[in-house]
């Protein structure tokens, strides 16, 4: 069979040299095409994949005429997703967006409109879904190694998202003070602040290790520093039938943790009603404690096996076998995490508890 067509549009997020670079090791796939208003962004995509000049657009229209992608590869700022997904759906291509869902409920339930109107296939990438650890998290609770899920405990972040570029090509700490004031990461217009950055994170994969359940009521507060219009912490607080899960994000965390883990540490620490695991970001292991063998126990995460190591291949295997896409990808589950994130926006500018957004 011919390779999948791969075109990448939109470079404000610095995930997309990483997926490009997926799209670039698959065996039956090839990039065709990227895009983006600003070529400069493109710089290093166009020498790292050697990309050609009738290959590289500042126009989306006529990249998907020319390219004719079957997958598009979207990362965009936050608040433009609604509209991205929208232009592209248009043209009946199956997208793949780069987290988080949406700037909000309502962008969300257009993104949904529009593949449905157009019979598109859209899937949400969560990078942490690719992570051994929280992979074997997963397999751990279907096996019923914890019993039901009752809560899950969530701190994660990064020193901040200008200090890396793709590949986590590392930034100087003048450089990302310089930038603050330009990025759109720092931009409450355009979607920034750590909550909507990294509490999709963590909802999410809770969504997904609670089997899809959602809370009744959503607590947070957000802190920023002097001079920003968005926030560089939050803590979630959410109550479940079960009883409460804490969720907290951290742009300034002391260390990368893919560089070396800070303390807090990044990751999740799950209860169940006959265990609990731990599942620290790239650690080789994850913590088990049982009713049977209290003391915890450090158990070898699985190896990642195709198609399951990372989204580009697993999107793709699902359209070779016209498979729903499923787990933390799945938008559908990615809406109830969206009703979190809107409710606990809201809370933390209301300053007090709310029920969970419909």
């Amino acid at each position: 069979m011919s390779k999948w067509r791969i075109a990448g549009i939109n470079f404000d997020h610095m995930h997309m040299g990483d997926l490009l670079r997926m799209a670039h090791e698959h065996p039956d796939a090839e990039i065709v095409a990227v895009c983006d208003r600003d070529t400069s962004r493109m710089e290093s995509a166009i020498a790292n994949f050697a990309l050609r000049p009738d290959q590289v657009y500042t126009d989306v229209e006529a990249c998907l005429a020319r390219a004719r992608p079957d997958l598009v590869i979207l990362c965009p700022a936050t608040a433009d997703h609604a509209v991205a997904v929208e232009q592209v759906a248009r043209q009946a291509v199956d997208i793949l967006v780069e987290k988080p869902f949406a700037a909000n409920l309502a962008d969300a339930d257009r993104m949904l409109a529009a593949v449905a109107a157009s019979g598109s296939r859209l899937a949400i990438n969560w990078p942490l879904r690719w992570y051994p650890t929280h992979a074997t998290t997963k397999r751990l609770i279907d096996e019923g190694v914890i019993g039901e899920v009752l809560e899950v405990h969530f701190y994660d972040g990064n020193r901040g998202p200008l200090y890396h570029l793709a590949d986590k090509v590392e930034v100087s700490d003048a450089a990302v003070q310089q930038g603050k004031a330009s990025s759109w990461w720092y931009s409450k217009a355009a979607g920034g602040g750590s909550l909507l950055d990294y509490l999709g994170y963590g909802v999410t994969l809770g969504t997904w290790f609670m089997d899809g359940k959602a809370p009744e009521t959503v607590t947070s507060v957000v802190h920023g520093g002097a001079g920003l219009e968005v926030d560089e912490h939050s803590v979630t607080v959410c109550r479940y039938d079960t009883g409460l899960s804490k969720y907290e994000t951290r742009w300034g965390t002391f260390t990368d943790p893919w560089t070396l883990q800070p303390q807090p540490k990044c990751g999740f620490v799950i209860v169940g009603s006959a265990g609990t695991i731990s599942s620290y970001d790239f650690e080789p292991h994850v913590g088990v404690q049982t009713r049977s063998q209290r003391a915890i126990t450090n158990v070898p995460v699985d190896r990642l096996e195709p198609p399951f190591r990372n989204p580009v291949e697993y999107v793709l295997h699902c359209k070779q076998g016209q498979q729903p896409i499923g787990g933390p990808l799945d938008p559908t589950l990615c809406r109830t995490a969206q009703r979190i994130i809107d409710t606990a926006v809201a809370s933390a500018r209301l300053g007090r508890t709310l029920e969970l957004l419909q």
